[in-house]
């Protein structure tokens, strides 16, 4: 079973599967890959900062690599007038065929909502992009961005609402991210050449340092990938939604999804990715 206290997820051990929690604390658990001064810890290791401005960006990575399991981080990103900063929250392996589970937050002008666009890599290909508008200000307050892990599927959540699902199809020829580790990296970075209205949109300087703020970082890894069902957010690591989240999913996706992929036959026009036909998701 599993519960979260304190702002953070704890988990008891489950006798047919080994399974870790890892209650996060920035200084331990990370380390800072670039922006020198412009990353800032706080409150004992349970508070970064990042910060950009026109001479750098920053970001940081986890010490640790894992493989299957549940990431949990909450954010608060920038505010007022983003455009042209991007917010980057992913997992990714190595080398040139390395394995990605990509969140990035594309700043906007003030009063125009975030996006949110997620990216699935495979073997070092990508193109699997999905967008999202948020339902809520992300800067006001925080909020949990979560990827549950498995051998079976990949799901992206908001606040333990699912709003992706990307299925292991090796099946009908599709490769799966699940034979190399990967690292939890984030970074805060000017990408006004693409991030605002496909670049439409520059950074304004005047209103740097753009800062977003992390906390409350959790792991819960699986040691073995037999599937076992636990309860704070309803989906197995057999790759299930239960019937309340494949609602909540469908809801997201029906109100808030802006690009999805799998419908871009102007991108395609050899035909849609063979997954794809498989599922809508």
């Amino acid at each position: 079973m599993m519960g979260f206290a304190n702002g953070g997820l704890c988990i008891l051990v489950l006798s047919a599967l080994a399974v870790a929690c890892i209650a996060g604390n920035f200084y331990q658990d990370f380390d800072i890959t670039w922006g020198d001064h412009r990353t800032k810890i706080y409150s004992g290791g349970q508070l970064l900062s990042l910060s950009l401005d026109k001479v750098s960006g920053s970001g940081f990575r986890s010490k640790k690599e894992y493989l299957f399991g549940r990431i949990d981080m909450q954010l608060k990103l920038v505010a007022g007038n983003s455009a042209g900063t991007v917010t980057a929250y992913y997992l990714s392996s190595q080398g040139p065929r390395h394995d990605e589970i990509d969140l990035e937050f594309l700043g906007n002008l003030s009063g125009d909502p975030y996006i949110l666009h997620t990216n699935v890599f495979t073997q070092g290909k990508g193109n699997r992009e999905q967008q999202f508008y948020l339902w809520f200000d992300p800067t006001r307050n925080f909020h949990t961005y979560s990827v549950v892990w498995n051998p079976q599927n990949i799901v992206f959540m908001v606040d333990n609402i699912p709003i992706r699902e990307f299925r292991n199809a090796e099946s009908i020829g599709v490769p799966f991210p699940k034979d190399q580790p990967m690292r939890i990296y984030s970074s805060l970075w000017n990408a006004d050449d693409w991030a605002t209205r496909g670049g439409l949109v520059k950074t304004d300087w005047s209103k740097a340092p753009f800062t977003a703020y992390y906390r409350n970082f959790n792991v819960v890894s699986y040691s073995s990938p037999s599937p076992v069902s636990y309860n704070a957010s309803q989906i197995s690591t057999a790759g299930r939604l239960d019937a309340s989240n494949r609602r909540r999913l469908r809801w997201v996706q029906k109100y808030f999804m802006i690009y999805n992929y799998c419908t871009d036959i102007k991108r395609f026009p050899q035909g849609l990715p063979v997954e794809c036909r498989r599922s809508r998701f």
